[in-house]
């Protein structure tokens, strides 16, 4: 597998004023709702229920037990069927979402993608059962050596974007970008730079996280989630270019994502910094804050986060209340590196189904534990004609 981890885009200081404009001219999401992007906007829209997720839903854990809080799980996939049985066997679950949507957003493409695109992973850690079960393996082993080797590759963080490359033949640019709860904002940012630099002309954005019981009594015993606010998984896929490439041969733009900031701060500054990251988003957009018509929240169910990201959502608008939240986390559950994906799948999705308002945007926020904190600017398209994955 010839993939490389990638290293993080420059520093935003650094960037120009006028960002490079990524257009989204495919996008697929899975989640506990269902598959396809239409179905989360329906359960957000409340004309569908996702439902609570049963014993027979949940994926298999390895005989392992989940902590006892709600759960959220993919409805079951015959990944037989939609991947074929060749090469699957060994791939975990997390490789496995990560492929069924990448080819959702590859199939609902206008056009031929290509073998010069690449693809560009979000991830926390890659597979976090898989490094676990293989780890301990090795202990229980009378010979750590004697652990099966063909496993081995799903403990590795690029693994998911080294599957969707090989499978689809895409011999551009791969990277896998760690990055958390912000995992998709700085593969947006690291997409966006590849591009603006002639490194690409068209790439594949996407993130997946697997529902485990490794992760799962990571989250309980962490105490960063609330009680009642459940676990979850999904994965999304975009296909990202350049406005003016995706215009030129004819596809239609499905959303416009302006800019992709990220900041730091220590504990107790998080609200300042946030609050920043998204001024200087608007202002590196030319986006008043009076236009940002939708928010989505990356902290719902977070024990403290949730209302500071309110507080820097309310100082950075400069407005007491807030515009339409579009809360997918309140439907998929904790899916942390892939919230963000599945929040502008949904976005689009939305706007493929009422139109978007003329000048409309979005704005997407994502905190992390450690301090980092961005957030993402999105216009909706200016064409009436779009396209979203069928299924």
């Amino acid at each position: 597998m010839s993939t490389d981890t990638a290293r993080l885009p420059p520093a935003t200081d650094d960037l120009p004023a006028a960002p490079t404009t990524l257009a989204v001219t495919s996008a697929a999401a899975l989640s506990p709702a269902g598959v396809g992007s239409a179905a989360l906007t329906a359960v957000l829209a409340g004309t569908h229920s996702a439902g609570a997720t049963t014993a027979e839903d949940l994926p298999d854990l390895g005989g392992e037990t989940l902590p006892p809080r709600p759960v959220r799980a993919v409805p079951p996939l015959p990944f037989d069927e939609l991947l074929g049985r060749k090469g699957l066997r060994n791939l975990d679950r997390t490789t496995r979402l990560a492929l069924v949507a990448c080819d959702m957003a590859l199939a609902s493409y206008p056009g031929r993608i290509g073998p010069g695109a690449g693809v560009v992973m979000g991830t926390a850690t890659g597979s976090v059962r898989s490094s676990g079960e293989y780890s301990l393996r090795t202990l229980q082993a009378d010979r750590p050596y004697l652990v099966n080797p063909s496993l081995f590759p799903n403990t590795v963080m690029n693994c998911a974007a080294g599957q969707v490359a090989i499978r689809n033949g895409l011999h551009g640019v791969n990277a896998t970008v760690a990055g958390g709860a912000l995992a998709g904002i700085q593969a947006l940012r690291y997409a966006r730079n590849a591009i603006r630099q002639g490194q690409a002309a068209c790439l594949l954005v996407a993130a997946a996280e697997e529902l485990s019981a490794q992760s799962g009594w990571g989250w309980q015993r962490s105490g960063a989630l609330r009680p009642d606010f459940p676990l979850g998984e999904g994965a999304a896929a975009l296909v990202v270019e350049p406005e003016e490439r995706a215009r030129a041969e004819g596809r239609p733009v499905l959303a416009r994502v302006l800019a992709a900031e990220v900041g730091f701060a220590p504990r107790g500054r998080r609200t300042a910094a946030l609050a920043r990251c998204i001024g200087r988003a608007l202002d590196r957009s030319g986006v008043a804050p009076a236009d940002v018509r939708s928010v989505a929240p990356g902290a719902t169910g977070q024990v403290g986060a949730d209302r500071l990201e309110l507080r820097a959502l309310r100082q950075a608008l400069g407005t007491a209340g807030l515009p339409s939240v579009v809360d997918v986390r309140r439907v998929v559950g904790e899916t942390f590196s892939a919230t963000v994906p599945l929040q502008l799948a949904a976005l689009v999705e939305t706007w493929r189904q009422r139109g978007a308002r003329p000048g409309e945007a979005a704005l997407i926020t994502a905190l992390g534990h450690d301090g980092s904190v961005g957030c993402l600017v999105v216009r909706g398209p200016s064409a009436a004609a779009v396209r979203v994955d069928p299924r």
